[in-house]
C-alpha cells in the first residue's frame, strides 16, 4: 500500500515538472514560431501559438542573413565581448573570493564589506561615475570600455568566497610543506576544486553579459562596434518597425546561452547547490 503510495506521489510531482516545463518553453516555442510568420499576420494575431501554416516561411532569417544591417558583425560583437568578460571575470573574481575565504590579512574584513556595499548598489548609480572613468581613461567606443566593469563582479566574487570557504585548508599547509608557492596552491590544487562554481558563475556571467544592452549603449557609438541586443533594437525605426525581423533576430540570440548552458551544465547545479550552503 505504501509502495503504491510512493509511486502515485513520484508521478504527480514528475508531472507537475513537466506542465512547469512546458509553461516555461511556452514563450520561446511562440517565438521561434513567430519568427517564420510574415509582419502582416504578425500584426494581426501577435506573438502567438494561432498561425497559419500556409503563411510560415524563412523570408525573416533570409533579411536577417543578408540585408539586417551588420548583424554577423554585432553577432560577433556580443560573442567576444561574452566570452572574454566570462574569461576575466571569473580569472580574477574566483582569486578575490578564494583570498577573502582563505587567507587572513588586515582589511579582510572591510574588503568584504566593500563587496557586499557594491553588491547591493543598483548599476544605475553606479553608471554616470563609471562612464566619466572610461572618458577620463579615452577609451569610450572601445571593447573594452565594453568588458572592464565586469572584469571583476561583485556577485561573483561573493560567490567564490562562499564556495572557498568549503575548502580544505589543510591541502593549503601540505602544499607549502611540499614547497609550492601560493600561486601554485591556488592555480594547481584550489582552482581545480573550484570547478563547479566556476562552471555555474560561467552560465551566470555570460547570460548577463550577452543579454546587458544599457552598458554598451552607452559607451559603444559606432554601428560597427554595437552588440546584438543594440544592433537589434536599430531595426526599430520609425519609419517601419520590423518585428517580423526582430523576432527572427532574436531567436538566433538564443543559441549560444543554449550551447553554454549544455556545456557547463554538468556542474551547475553542483556549483550553485555547494556555494549556496557555505559560509
Amino acid at each position: 500500500m505504501k509502495r503504491n503510495h510512493n509511486r502515485a506521489l513520484k508521478w504527480i510531482v514528475n508531472l507537475s515538472f513537466v506542465v512547469i516545463a512546458l509553461i516555461a518553453l511556452f514563450p520561446i516555442l511562440s517565438l521561434v514560431l513567430s519568427s517564420f510568420r510574415p509582419a502582416s499576420e504578425l500584426m494581426r494575431n501577435g506573438i502567438s501559438l494561432t498561425f497559419d501554416p500556409k503563411t510560415l516561411n524563412v523570408d525573416n532569417y533570409s533579411y536577417i542573413f543578408t540585408q539586417a544591417g551588420d548583424y554577423w558583425g554585432w553577432y560577433w560583437n556580443s560573442v567576444a565581448i561574452t566570452a572574454i568578460t566570462i574569461v576575466l571575470s571569473l580569472f580574477f573574481s574566483s582569486m578575490v573570493g578564494y583570498a577573502l575565504a582563505l587567507y587572513d590579512f588586515k582589511g579582510r574584513t572591510l574588503f568584504f564589506t566593500l563587496v557586499l556595499f557594491i553588491l547591493m548598489v543598483p548599476f544605475e548609480i553606479l553608471m554616470l561615475p563609471l562612464f566619466q572613468l572610461m572618458i577620463n581613461m579615452q577609451i569610450v567606443n572601445t571593447y573594452t570600455a565594453a568588458i572592464l566593469p565586469a572584469v571583476v563582479a561583485p556577485i561573483a566574487v561573493f560567490f567564490f568566497r562562499q564556495y572557498a570557504l568549503g575548502l580544505p585548508k589543510e591541502l593549503m599547509d601540505a602544499a607549502r610543506i611540499d614547497g609550492s608557492t601560493e600561486y601554485g596552491i591556488f592555480f594547481k590544487i584550489m582552482l581545480p576544486l573550484m570547478t563547479p562554481s566556476l562552471a555555474a558563475m560561467a552560465i551566470l556571467l555570460g547570460l548577463g553579459s550577452w543579454n546587458n544592452f544599457l552598458w554598451p549603449l552607452i559607451v559603444l557609438r559606432s554601428n560597427d562596434m554595437f552588440t546584438l541586443p543594440i544592433g537589434l533594437a536599430t531595426l526599430l525605426t520609425p519609419y517601419g518597425n520590423n518585428y517580423d525581423v526582430l523576432i527572427a533576430g532574436s531567436v538566433m540570440t538564443i543559441v549560444p546561452i543554449i550551447i553554454l548552458f549544455i556545456f557547463f551544465q554538468r556542474y551547475f547545479v553542483a556549483g550553485l547547490t555547494v556555494g549556496g550552503v557555505k559560509g
